[in-house]
């Protein structure tokens, strides 16, 4: 297993403007006139840290400190961040596609535990008593705010009630990608441009395309969700808060200002091997897994783009990372620096080539390993890798236990707080990583090893000491059956239903209600 180097990093400065898109819901009267009259409750939330919530999309483990890709990817502050704390370098998502994923983190629930599993699935009219990290905070006296893609980002997925006030995500970039008003009715109607597909191959959807863009950098998404969160470290005094901000990239499509590609010369990009064989001690489910979508990867070699698209994936990458920059540097220069904790996290990674696929929504080490750094002042030493097995899932109990807040009542939390790792990274013990899928196929990853299991009771064993590829499949092999065992005892014995589906409700995107068509139950997501 290749092990992190933290480098220290410049920090490389950009400006960007802002251009709000918020809602806006107002503090309740007796909220308002609590806190006025009870300077005790007033000077015990002073005390209490501030929490700066990092969320990106689709970023897989190509990140300086994870030693993911061989090359040389450009990430200066993600690689700042993991020195600032403990970087959780085997950390795996709950789920390996969006909408699941980030309800995952965002209640400390599997997909087994919820029923949400794939993206038709909204969580608030199906669960209307779940609580979620931003309200839970927000009940506890926080003010929540955030920007940009922090529950999936179709509408019915982010309910302001979790809010103070919240910069919806844009599409400034690629509005035109997203025609259906139904997914998307916030947006305002962009026309196509003459030249898309910018890539010159046009895949399964409008949104796989990439290009280096001729823009200003301050009117890209990114750049706005990160603009909103310094101007509200800039202005906050008062009372602890809860400020998330969400990158959208590396999220397809590859759009980002041009001269990110100056980063990444044609020349050095890395490859994977192109090794059909890789395949053949798969199990037909992995296989169809794998296969999903292969006609993107086909089209993209056949055309003698692969490589191209691998530069603009790194590209983002490092637009990204820009972006994180600039906020850190907002944190740092502020008053709230010593007393924030901060955590960075992506939901899930993505695949370029590797067992022939081209995407995410598999249970390999591409689509399920991602970064994850916690930053907690005055705890552990900054700069230091823990190497044990990390769920997304042990987010929300971490920030319980950080900043003293109560557990949720009656909410099981499938995770466990990462504290005792921050304080000691060697400490061994961490249970197993579960992943899972929306077809009802798990993985459990331990420091060493992953098992996968099919929802047809097919199996994969991996030794990613010895084979951080994932090459040879050692199911079977008797010298680890306890190996096997031990994991197979890990994963989820039972599965919660699917919950009902987007087609079950209609969703009122500006009250922000559901209704249930067979039941006419209206659920409100804005009180």
């Amino acid at each position: 297993m290749r092990h992190p180097v933290l480098p220290l990093a410049d920090r490389p400065a950009c400006q960007a403007a802002h251009e709000p898109h918020t809602f806006l819901i107002p503090m309740r009267p007796l909220t308002y006139l609590l806190i006025l009259l009870s300077p005790a409750l007033s000077l015990a939330q002073s005390s209490r840290p501030n929490v700066l919530f990092i969320a990106v999309d689709d970023l897989n483990d190509w990140v300086g400190f994870m030693g993911g890709y061989p090359g040389n990817v450009k990430t200066p502050n993600l690689d700042r961040l993991a020195n600032m704390g403990t970087a959780f370098t085997n950390a795996h998502t709950a789920s390996p596609v969006c909408c699941p994923s980030r309800v995952a983190v965002l209640s400390g629930q599997l997909p087994s535990t919820s029923g949400i599993y794939n993206n038709r699935h909204w969580w608030k009219p199906n669960l209307p008593e779940l609580v979620t990290i931003p309200a839970h905070f927000k009940a506890n006296g926080y003010t929540t705010v955030g920007a940009g893609k922090i529950f999936h980002h179709t509408a019915g997925n982010n309910p302001p009630e979790c809010w103070d006030d919240f910069q919806r995500l844009g599409f400034h970039d690629d509005a035109f990608a997203r025609p259906r008003r139904d997914l998307f009715p916030y947006l305002q109607d962009q026309k196509k441009p003459t030249d898309f597909p910018y890539s010159g191959l046009k895949l399964y959807s409008d949104e796989v395309d990439w290009a280096g863009l001729d823009k200003p950098e301050s009117e890209f998404d990114d750049s706005r969700a990160a603009q909103y969160g310094i101007d509200f470290l800039n202005r906050h005094q008062g009372s602890p808060f809860f400020l998330a901000c969400g990158f959208f990239r590396p999220h397809m499509p590859w759009y980002f200002p041009k001269k990110y590609l100056d980063l990444y010369p044609l020349d050095d990009a890395y490859v994977p091997p192109d090794l059909p064989e890789d395949l053949d001690d798969i199990p037909e489910p992995g296989r169809q897994l794998a296969l999903r979508k292969y006609g993107d990867m086909e089209k993209t070699r056949n055309a003698g783009k692969w490589t191209t698209a691998i530069q603009h994936y790194l590209a983002s990458i490092s637009f990204m990372d820009a972006q994180l920059g600039r906020l850190l540097d907002a944190l740092e220069s502020s008053p709230h620096a010593s007393n924030t904790i901060i955590v960075l996290w992506s939901d899930h990674g993505w695949h370029l080539g590797e067992k022939q696929h081209w995407h995410k929504r598999t249970l390999w080490e591409e689509s399920t390993r991602v970064p994850l750094i916690v930053v907690a002042p005055n705890l552990g030493t900054p700069g230091q890798a823990c190497t044990q097995p990390a769920s997304l899932l042990d987010i929300f109990p971490t920030l319980i236990e950080l900043c003293k807040l109560p557990t949720p009542t009656g909410q099981a939390l499938d995770g466990i707080s990462l504290k005792p790792w921050i304080l000691d990274p060697q400490k061994t013990g961490k249970p197993s990583a579960i992943t899972v899928h929306e077809l009802k196929h798990l993985s459990a990853r331990s420091e060493r090893y992953r098992y996968i299991r099919y929802n047809d009771g097919s199996e994969e064993l991996y030794d990613l000491h010895e084979d951080p590829n994932e090459w040879d499949n050692q199911i079977g092999n008797p010298a680890i059956t306890a190996i096997r065992d031990k994991l197979a005892s890990d994963l989820p014995t039972t599965f919660a239903p699917d919950a009902l589906p987007h087609s079950r409700f209609d969703f009122e995107p500006h009250s922000y209600t559901w209704t249930d068509k067979t039941t006419s139950k209206v659920i409100e997501g804005a009180r």
